[in-house]
């Protein structure tokens, strides 16, 4: 059993502990901004004239990994290839999850304007060649890449694309359910304009949700969910509504380190049981450092104030200036996060 199986059986038991949330690192981002998505290659003055390239980013994958502090290492599917060719699971606490979709809305690659539009289902990840290297559904064959896998929507209160939305949702089910797959599920906000009042779209997307999984069988259902963070209040509602729906929020953008460890630190509070961050960690001055301190504000040990002084005194340590001064990092910038 990986750790992230040891932690659902104990929430979903009622036995949950702060030591039991979930801590994601999201390294999926060439299914999306593709190259610019594996950060500037930094010089320890913090300097950059180019972004890492592949190898380069897998082996800060690898380095997170080895360090056995998260709980899932998201990737894409040809990067899970790689990786696992080199060993980095084998022994491993640490589960790894691919994306198994790639839809319009993440396609934000330099100069294109599909995001621009509402979004469209997609997937070019096959869940046999993922799961065990052929291109039939075997239930049984040996894992030799992982069973699991990010899915993710996004409603636009647009009929036509959130049917698209919903269909391709379906049949993606039912292509886990013949592979013997599991996954989890992200729900973004809408890309494009709604026409839903501000106030009212964090509560259109609970709805959204709990609308998308009413039909769908407990076999069938997600093991946890992704979502962003809209606020206490939202993720509140959500988390307390069903106990057998493990919530989780995603990171969104890089923001201060006080960002990070707050919405952290918030996202417990109010009812998640899961992070998956991914700008969060690649874009930090000291990704493993980060990655330390976040486990450390899950577990409730150091307040999100105190973590981020810490963290200044280990790029300190480690001779490396940081992005922002002290005084500006340990501020908090998101608006949704004050709220908190």
């Amino acid at each position: 059993m990986t750790r992230l199986d040891e932690k659902l059986a104990r929430i979903r038991a009622g036995h949950y502990k702060r030591s039991d949330f979930i801590i994601a690192d999201a390294k999926d981002g060439d299914m999306g901004p593709s190259l610019t998505s594996t950060g500037p290659k930094r010089a320890p003055d913090g300097s950059w004239t180019r972004y890492r390239t592949r190898d380069e980013f897998l082996d800060t994958i690898r380095a997170v990994v080895e360090q056995d502090i998260v709980d899932i290492m998201l990737v894409s599917a040809s990067n899970l290839e790689r990786l696992v060719e080199t060993g980095t699971f084998r022994n491993s606490k640490v589960k790894p999850a691919i994306r198994a979709n790639d839809t319009t809305d993440i396609w934000v690659g330099r100069g294109c304007c599909y995001p621009q539009h509402a979004s469209r289902p997609f997937r070019s990840a096959l869940l046999p060649r993922v799961k065990h290297g052929g291109l039939t559904p075997d239930p049984k064959a040996p894992i030799t890449g992982t069973d699991l896998g990010l899915y993710s929507v996004t409603f636009n209160n647009d009929l036509d694309a959130d049917i698209r939305s919903l269909e391709a949702f379906a049949e993606f089910r039912a292509d886990c359910a013949a592979n013997g797959f599991k996954y989890f599920f992200e729900v973004f906000n809408p890309n494009v304009s709604s026409g839903i009042d501000p106030a009212l779209q964090p509560h259109y997307l609970n709805d959204c949700i709990l609308r998308s999984l009413a039909g769908v069988m407990k076999v069938d259902r997600p093991e946890f969910l992704k979502i962003p963070f809209n606020g206490p209040k939202a993720l509140e509602e959500l988390a307390s509504f069903d106990s057998s729906l493990i919530v989780g929020v995603l990171g969104g953008g890089a923001g201060t380190t006080r960002d990070c460890f707050e919405l952290l630190h918030q996202a417990e509070k109010y009812g998640a049981r899961v992070a998956l961050f991914g700008r969060k960690i690649n874009l930090a001055e000291s990704p493993l450092a980060m990655v330390g301190f976040m486990r450390q504000v899950a577990d409730g040990t150091i307040a999100p104030e105190e973590a981020v002084r810490a963290y200044h005194g280990e790029l300190q340590k480690q001779g490396i200036t940081p992005l922002r001064p002290l005084a500006d990092d340990v501020q908090t910038t998101e608006a949704v996060l004050k709220q908190g």
